[in-house]
């Protein structure tokens, strides 16, 4: 995970149409007297119905993925799914949940929203906070970042519950190259891919789901 430093540091129906035909009655009179007439029966209504089948509606296929690059941001970022495996109190959850922690800074980096980063997210991890204004600030005002996506390549952990409640997981990360864009399309930052990153996450499970407390990277 970068801080806003770091970023500019390392990296800144169915159808129916019915007609129903009327029923007429209709009555006769003779000469001039009036005498009983026979109505005559009426004539039996007509019922006509035209159905349209249900029309199959046509899929609209959904827009595709588009990655920032020097000609604006990224277009259609898709909100990462939470792997089932990471909705267990599990060694394996806890790994997978580490993952998509990551995949959820990357979007991010990508759009500038960090809803779902903060739903999984505690108040008090140091690290988001410092790593938030940068990305918000390279995402406002016609600004956009391309590249510097973090990749989780490893995870461990021993899976030990502290007695706070919380457990640690390891990743090793790799940072693709990033490029900072300003409103006007020129460059404020290029950096390069980085070295191999390696963060500690702590976690905690509660009321069914995890959570990320805090984040520290080894060496920085």
């Amino acid at each position: 995970m970068t801080s806003r430093t770091s970023i500019s540091g390392r990296w800144r129906g169915c159808a129916a149409v019915t007609g129903i035909a009327s029923l007429l009655a209709i009555t006769a009179c003779t000469g001039g007297t009036v005498r009983p007439g026979v109505t005559p029966a009426p004539e039996s209504p007509s019922f006509s119905a035209m159905s349209t089948p249900d029309a199959t509606p046509t899929p609209t296929p959904a827009a595709s993925y588009q990655p920032a690059d020097a000609s604006g941001r990224a277009q259609n970022v898709p909100v990462p799914v939470l792997p089932e495996v990471a909705k267990a109190e599990t060694k394996e959850g806890a790994i997978a949940f580490a993952k998509h922690w990551y995949a959820l800074l990357n979007y991010a980096y990508q759009t500038g929203e960090f809803r779902p980063m903060d739903d999984v997210t505690d108040t008090s991890c140091r690290l988001c906070s410092k790593v938030r204004p940068g990305i918000e600030e390279w995402n406002s005002e016609g600004r956009w970042i391309a590249g510097g996506l973090v990749e989780a390549k490893g995870a461990f952990t021993e899976f030990v519950k502290t007695s706070q409640g919380n457990y640690q997981v390891t990743t090793q990360l790799e940072q693709s190259p990033g490029v900072l864009y300003r409103a006007d399309s020129s460059v404020e930052k290029s950096v390069p891919a980085s070295q191999v990153l390696a963060d500690i996450m702590t976690i905690r499970f509660a009321d069914g789901q995890w959570k990320t407390i805090d984040v520290d990277r080894l060496g920085a």
